[in-house]
C-alpha cells in the first residue's frame, strides 16, 4: 500500500527553466556543472574560447549537445559578454587560466583573462542584467601558505604566485561589484579538485588526475620529498553540489565561503590508493625543484562549517570511491583526453 506522502522535492529541482550562463562551461568544473543543470532542466548557456593547452575539450559535452548552447568565444570579448548575460538568471563564473606555473611564465596572459576578463563580465552584467546572480569560482590558493590548522574564510590571504594574486583580486571585484552596485555575487574558495573531464595533458592543472593518468599509463609518478604534504581534495560532483546550492541562494549576497572535505590526507597515502586502484604504477621520489618549493602552500585542510551552515551542503564523496570513478572514466575515455 502506497503512502499518501508525497516524496520531498529537491532544491535543485529550482533550476528547471532557469536560464544560466556558465563561462569556461567546457573546462573541468564548467562541463561537469553543465552536465547537471541539463539533467535538471535548466536552459543553459554555455561560453568557452577552447584556450589552446588549456582546459575546454569538446568531448566533454558529450551526451548533452542537443541540451545546451555552447558560444565560443573569450570572456575578454566585451561585446560577446554583454550579448551571453543579458538574458540569464544565474551566472556561474568559473572562466580562468587555472595553473600556478603558467602563471609564473606568463603572468601578462593570466592577468588578461583572470582581471580583464573578470571585469568584462561584471561591467556587462551591471550594464546588461544587473538582477543577474553571480557565483564566482575562486580558489584556496588565495590563502598561501597559511601554517597548521583548519583555515577560516576570515583568515588571512597571502598569494604566492600570480594565478592565485589574480584570483584574489577577482574576488575583490566582485565584492566591490556586490556593495557599490547591487549586484546579487557569492564566491567559492574551492579546494583541490579531481574526477572526469578534467585537462590531462600536463601536470599544470592538476596534479591529481594527472597522478592517475601516469598510473592507467603504468608511468612512474614522481613525488617531491617524502609526500607528507597534506592536502584537503574534492570530488568534482561535490564541488558542483556546492555551485548548484549557492546559485539558487540570493540571500548569500558578499558571502565568501571554502567549498572543501575539511580532511587532510597526505599526499603519499592518496597516491598509493591510485595506484592499488588501477593496478599498475610506480611511485618515484624526487628533490623539491627550487620553483616549486617557493610557491607551494605546504600542508592545507580547509575549516567548511560556514558553507554547511549557510548552504546546507558538505562533501558526501568518499576518497577511495571518487578515485575509482575518475579512473574508471579515464580507462574509458582516454583517447579523449590524453591529446
Amino acid at each position: 500500500m502506497r503512502s499518501g506522502k508525497a516524496a520531498p522535492k529537491s532544491p535543485l529541482q529550482g533550476y528547471r527553466g532557469k536560464k544560466v550562463l556558465v563561462t569556461g562551461g567546457l573546462g573541468f568544473l564548467g562541463s561537469n556543472l553543465a552536465h547537471r543543470l541539463a539533467a535538471l532542466g535548466a536552459d543553459v548557456r554555455l561560453l568557452d574560447c577552447l584556450l589552446p593547452l588549456h582546459g575546454g575539450n569538446r568531448h566533454n559535452l558529450e551526451g548533452i549537445e542537443k541540451r545546451v548552447e555552447w558560444i565560443q568565444a573569450d570572456i575578454r570579448d566585451r561585446a560577446v559578454v554583454e550579448a551571453a548575460v543579458k538574458d540569464r538568471d544565474i551566472l556561474f563564473n568559473i572562466a580562468a587560466q587555472t595553473s600556478h606555473t603558467d602563471s609564473m611564465r606568463n603572468p601578462r596572459l593570466d592577468a588578461d583573462i583572470n582581471i580583464h576578463g573578470q571585469l568584462n563580465l561584471l561591467e556587462a552584467a551591471r550594464l546588461r542584467r544587473p538582477d543577474l546572480r553571480l557565483v564566482y569560482c575562486s580558489t584556496r590558493a588565495v590563502y598561501g601558505s597559511p601554517g597548521r590548522g583548519k583555515v577560516l574564510e576570515s583568515g588571512p590571504t597571502q598569494p604566492l604566485d600570480v594565478y592565485s594574486a589574480d584570483k584574489l583580486a577577482g574576488e575583490n571585484y566582485h565584492r566591490i561589484y556586490s556593495s557599490v552596485f547591487d549586484l546579487n555575487a557569492t564566491i567559492l574558495r574551492v579546494a583541490n579538485g579531481y574526477g572526469p573531464r578534467a585537462q590531462m595533458r600536463q601536470p599544470s592543472f592538476g596534479i591529481l588526475n594527472w597522478f592517475i593518468r601516469l598510473a592507467i599509463d603504468n608511468a612512474p609518478i614522481k613525488i617531491f620529498g617524502d609526500g607528507r604534504q597534506v592536502r584537503d581534495y574534492l570530488y568534482v560532483d561535490d564541488i558542483v553540489d556546492a555551485f548548484l546550492m549557492a546559485g539558487l541562494r540570493s540571500d548569500l549576497r558578499g558571502e565568501t565561503y571554502n567549498v572543501a572535505s575539511g580532511k587532510g590526507v597526505p599526499l603519499i597515502e592518496i597516491v598509493r590508493k591510485i595506484l592499488r586502484i588501477a593496478g599498475k604504477g610506480t611511485i618515484l621520489h624526487v628533490p623539491w625543484p627550487e620553483t616549486n618549493k617557493r610557491i607551494d602552500a605546504g600542508d592545507f585542510v580547509a575549516d567548511n562549517r560556514k558553507i554547511r551552515r549557510d548552504a546546507g551542503w558538505r562533501a558526501t564523496t568518499a576518497l577511495e570511491d571518487g578515485l575509482k570513478s575518475t579512473i574508471d572514466f579515464y580507462e574509458k575515455n582516454r583517447r579523449h583526453y590524453w591529446g
